[in-house]
């Protein structure tokens, strides 16, 4: 037995506990937990409350890093573009450089919950940003797209890909065990009753019948997007005799 005034020998201390080091909470770490909530519990139940629950930490302690609510979606939507570079403008291929960029674009908002529902309304202006709408713009004017449609030529991408996708992620809420597809009964149903419209004051109704809700949303956005770059290719002037094109 120990004696009262001697020190108690190192084996047979009690171990001393441990405290785990602290993470330190940074930006990355909110917005990291930000899109854990997102995935779990969607856009309408995205607070700064549950963010900081999912951190286990005060929600004042967010607030330390980001200002409000409001800045935290502008860093979400600025985390979508992260990875991606547009590469350098090929006048020859500018048209499959956009399609590449749109079908990442989509990617990129299903792979979150409710990831359009940031997009929308957001415009990508912010610092970070910039060199993404520079690099696109760069795309445009390389193809030989007039001043006025490059102004715009982006924002009407941009606006097909957030209302597409919204659309994708309402039907697959909807009819999930059917992959975001009306069931087929259903389809046979509304097939069946364009069918049966009267054709002589709903011709092209019942001529489309069969088309109308059958096609896969990877075959209508790739249409969809065609059809974009088709128009935005009409505004390209065709050069004149001995210009080189």
């Amino acid at each position: 037995m120990t004696q009262p005034d001697m020190p108690t020998p190192p084996w047979e201390r009690p171990p001393r506990r441990r405290t785990p080091a602290r993470v330190p909470l940074t930006r990355e770490r909110i917005v990291d937990a930000a899109y854990t909530v997102l995935d779990r519990e969607g856009y309408d139940r995205l607070s700064m409350r549950q963010v900081a629950s999912e951190l286990g930490v005060a929600v004042s302690a967010l607030y330390v890093h980001v200002r409000d609510k409001d800045e935290l979606l502008q860093l979400m939507y600025n985390r979508m573009f992260e990875g991606y570079e547009l590469p350098e403008p090929d006048p020859e291929r500018w048209q499959e450089q956009i399609r590449d960029f749109a079908r990442q674009g989509r990617r990129r908002l299903l792979s979150h919950r409710d990831a359009v529902k940031i997009s929308l309304g957001r415009v990508p202006f912010s610092p970070e940003l910039l060199p993404h709408v520079e690099k696109l713009l760069a795309v445009f004017a390389a193809a030989g797209l007039p001043r006025e449609v490059m102004a715009i030529a982006g924002d009407l991408l941009s606006t097909y890909l957030d209302g597409f996708v919204l659309e994708e992620v309402l039907w697959q809420d909807r009819y999930p065990e059917s992959g975001g597809k009306a069931p087929q009964e259903m389809r046979e149903e509304i097939e069946g009753y364009f069918a049966s419209l009267p054709a002589d004051r709903f011709p092209n109704l019942v001529a489309l019948a069969d088309r109308m809700v059958d096609e896969s949303n990877d075959y209508r956005f790739e249409l969809g997007l065609e059809i974009l770059l088709r128009g935005l290719a009409s505004y390209i002037a065709e050069p004149g005799p001995g210009e080189e094109s």
